[in-house]
Parts: C-alpha cells; sequence; structure tokens
C-alpha cells in the first residue's frame, strides 16, 4: 500500500538502521500499521493530526540510536523528509549527515514546540466542531443558551449564562447554581443586562463573582453574559476559548431569533397583535382540564363590535384597521395578563377568564361595554360603534363545541336585544 511510509529507505523499512543496530520487527510493524490506518482516515481527519502523529511515532519510536544514545543524522533527514511530504505544510528540514548533534537537537525542539502548537489548535477546532453540532440540533433560543452552557462546562466552568437582545426584546439565563446563590448570581447578572454603557467588560459582584460580558457582532444590541464559579476570573485559555466560539453561537443565536419571529408570528393576529385561532385551540382544552381538576370557575366572553361594517363602509377599510387595532388594545390593557383574548376574525373576539365566575366576568364585560362607547367612534351623525358581549360559565358535562354553541346563542341574544350590552342567557 502506498502511503507516506513509501519514502522511507530501504534499510529503515525493514527495521534495520544503517549504522548496524536494529529496531525490533514488532515495533517497526506497529508504525507501519498505525500509518495504515490514518491513511485510511485522512478524507476526514484533520492534516494536522496526521502530521502530528508521524512526528511523534518517529521520534519516539526510531530517533534515538539504542547502542550510543546519540541522534543518527540520517535518521533525521528521513524523520522531516516524510513529514514534510503530505501537501507541504511543514517546510522541508534536512540535516546532513555530518550535522553537529546539539544542532540536531535544537532542530528537534523547535520542531516539537511547532507540532505542540498544531496538536492544541487542532484540539480546539475539535472542540468548535462539537459546538456546531450541538447546536446545530437546536432551534429555539432557550434550548440554544443551554445546549451552550452544557457545551462550554468541561472547558470552562460557570454558574450563570445569559443572553439579552434589547431590540427583539428576548432574554434568557440558564443557571447551574441552587438556592440563595442561585438567586444572587441571577440578580449580579439582571443588573449587568440592565447596563446600557454597552461596554464589554469583565466585572465584580460585591459577593466576589466574577462575570465576562460579550457584545456580539450585530446590528442588534445583543449581549453574552458568563458568570464563573470559583471566584476568579477567566485565564487568558478560557477567553481564547469563548472567543473562538462566540461565532458559531452568534450564527445560532441568529437562527434562533428569526425561528421564534416565525412561530410567533404564526400565533399571532398580523392586525391587531392578539392571539389568533390557533393559539385558542392550542390552549383551551388545558385551560378545562385546570378547571375540571381544580374545581375553579372558568367562564368565556364573546365580543362582536356592533356596527363596525358602516365604520368601514363610510370611513373606509385603513380607517376600519384602526379602529380594531385601538379596540384591541382597549381591551387588552383592561384584562388579566392570564386570561386569554383571542382575535377570531374580523369585528370577533375571544375572552377566557381562570378562575372567574359568570359574576364576576359580567362585571368586567360592562366595564369594556362603557370604555369602547366613551371611544367615541362614529360612522356617521347617527351611527356610533359599540360591542355586544355574551358570557357563558363552562359546566363540567359540557364539551368545548357544546360550550361555544351555547355562547354564541347568548350573544345572538345580546345582539337582538338592542346591542351594546351584556347577556348571560
Amino acid at each position: 500500500m502506498k502511503g507516506p511510509w513509501s519514502g522511507l529507505p530501504t534499510d529503515i523499512k525493514a527495521g534495520r538502521l544503517k549504522n548496524g543496530v536494529h529496531a525490533p520487527f514488532e515495533l517497526t510493524f506497529f508504525c507501519n500499521q498505525d500509518a495504515i490506518e490514518l491513511q485510511e482516515k485522512r478524507q476526514w481527519f484533520f492534516p494536522i493530526m496526521w502530521h502530528a502523529y508521524c512526528y511523534k511515532l518517529f521520534v519516539l519510536k526510531l530517533l534515538r540510536n539504542p547502542a550510543s544514545g546519540r541522534y543518527s543524522g540520517k535518521l533525521l533527514w528521513s524523520l522531516f523528509f516524510i513529514i514534510k511530504e503530505d501537501e507541504k505544510m511543514i517546510p522541508s528540514r534536512t540535516i546532513s549527515t555530518d550535522t553537529q548533534v546539539p544542532q540536531a537537537g535544537l532542530e528537534v525542539s523547535q520542531m516539537m514546540i511547532e507540532l505542540e502548537h498544531f496538536r492544541r489548535q487542532t484540539e480546539r477546532l475539535d472542540l468548535i466542531n462539537q459546538l456546531h453540532i450541538r447546536l446545530a440540533a437546536v432551534l429555539d433560543l432557550a434550548g440554544m443558551i443551554e445546549a451552550y452552557a452544557v457545551w462550554l462546562m468541561p472547558n470552562v466552568e460557570h454558574e450563570l449564562i445569559s443572553y439579552c437582545n434589547v431590540l427583539r426584546s428576548k432574554k434568557h439565563l440558564f443557571c447551574s447554581s441552587h438556592g440563595p446563590l442561585r438567586r444572587s448570581v441571577i440578580a449580579f447578572a439582571e443588573q449587568l443586562m440592565g447596563d446600557e454603557s454597552g461596554k464589554a467588560d469583565c466585572f465584580v459582584s460585591e459577593d466576589g463573582h466574577f462575570a465576562h460580558k460579550w457584545l456580539m457582532e450585530s446590528a442588534d444590541n445583543a449581549g453574552l453574559l458568563l458568570v464563573l464559579k470559583g471566584g476568579r476570573a477567566l485565564d487568558s485559555e478560557e477567553m481564547d476559548l469563548v472567543n473562538d466560539s462566540l461565532f458559531v453561537l452568534n450564527e445560532s443565536l441568529r437562527r434562533a431569533l428569526e425561528y421564534e419571529e416565525l412561530f410567533e408570528a404564526a400565533r399571532r393576529d398580523v392586525l391587531t397583535g392578539l392571539a389568533n385561532r390557533r393559539v385558542f385551540d392550542e390552549r383551551i382544552g388545558e385551560k378545562m382540564d385546570t378547571a375540571r381538576r381544580s374545581g375553579r370557575s372558568l367562564t368565556m366572553a364573546s365580543l362582536d363590535l356592533d356596527r363596525f361594517k358602516q365604520i368601514n363602509d363610510n370611513l373606509g377599510h385603513q380607517r376600519g384597521d384602526e379602529v380594531l387595532r385601538q379596540v384591541a388594545k382597549l381591551i387588552a390593557d383592561m384584562v388579566r395578563s392570564t386570561d386569554l383574548l383571542v382575535r377570531i376574525g374580523g369585528d370577533e373576539f375571544l375572552l377566557v377568564m381562570d378562575d372567574t365566575d359568570q359574576k364576576s366576568a359580567r362585571v368586567l364585560a360592562e366595564r369594556l361595554c362603557q370604555a369602547i362607547d366613551q371611544l367615541e367612534i362614529w360612522a356617521d351623525a347617527e351611527t356610533k360603534l359599540g360591542v355586544s358581549i355574551g358570557l357563558a360559565q363552562w359546566q363540567k358535562e359540557e364539551g368545548l363545541e357544546e360550550w361555544m354553541e351555547r355562547l354564541d346563542d347568548i350573544l345572538y341574544h345580546a345582539k337582538a336585544n338592542g346591542r351594546s350590552q351584556v347577556s348571560i342567557v
């Protein structure tokens, strides 16, 4: 099999040196077999690792003359010839047979330094490749930060990693600590994330935690925050590893942000920004199950704007869109964050209220009717925007379809009785 060993003198390949000192046959066989295995892996193995392995085999196994303990000039020439052979990545270093031993030793020492540098570079590339693989399997921002923290931990111990993107209102923390230490570390991280100076530096908390902050290279105001264990700052090797990984992390975070924006867009009403029917379908079953287990009340309101068609016809669709956004914001500001507010379509909205009976829901519904009336939106001198609301408290024996049919009948009753009112029957 032709390979990098083909350039060796015949006597060395046979396991015999020119000065008559024999190398063990088993040793020669081992080296050749190892070279064959490396040759087969060269399609995916780093070339730099290939050179390092070849060099170590020669230096450790064949460099010294076992009889005299001195360097062999001819053997050194063979050593450098083989390292040079593949793609000429390392400059040729030919040493004649009469080269002095000290000079040869210096050459070998220099080569060992270079190869040690190559070995460390190869290990770093392998680590970065592992990060690529780990992040490629994750889509969301939270999973991305957690995957990065898990990858970094064996090489750089830390207690917290956080990411904050102010322009996109995105923030996530991953903390491995617990108890009071966790609270103090998170408080320190949030303090640094709230710093608007845009300064990337090393910071120290009052209780001795060191934190390093990096600003990602993008148009957005984004940052990566790392809080260390052990009350010490990162050393130079750890800093180099984090810096090398930031390019991979930055690209992955950009992908995660784009994915989450698309995911959220699919769940939001484009015009009003409220949740859409898809979110309602996903969450209503869970809310009914929770109410069934806990025995708490669950009430749904159906809201339909009155005379909205005249707004569109008389004032135009652009004005109609503005009215919908205005009404949606008003309702969203008046309900709880735990309530589910959804635009079903057109001028229809659904509001699902946890832990709320029909009586309490009616109080809120009356306030909503009054607030929309006070917007003073007129289609003409005699036609004013209003809202009709139907309320139905969920009964345990009801399914979703039955519940919504009953609610629709109650809303129709509110419309039929003069509009701009709340109905519960």
